[in-house]
């Protein structure tokens, strides 16, 4: 029997200075602790991550990727809407 491959998630962070972080991962939680502990990202070991504002979870990380680059081109007003409409519709379907 095999394990099944785990979900790719899509992130936003808020950090310590006020800005926004995107990144993708297959373990949350893993990753959230990564950037706390300054072992995340060059981004967040400057500016270190207060909280998780939402994700999103996709089949595998090409579509992970896709979306994080979706998300990076839209102004700072519309990147916590469009990740919360789509954790909305997608509790909206379970």
């Amino acid at each position: 029997m095999t394990d099944l491959p785990r979900p790719w998630l899509l992130y936003l962070l808020e950090c310590r200075n006020g800005s926004w972080y995107a990144g993708i991962t297959n373990d949350l939680e893993r990753r959230f602790l990564a950037h706390q502990r300054g072992t995340g990202a060059r981004y967040t070991r400057a500016n270190p991550p207060l909280r998780i504002l939402a994700s999103r979870v996709y089949p595998d990380r090409a579509s992970a990727s896709r979306a994080e680059w979706q998300l990076k081109q839209l102004p700072r007003a519309r990147k916590l809407a469009w990740l919360q409409d789509a954790t909305a519709h997608d509790a909206a379907l379970t």
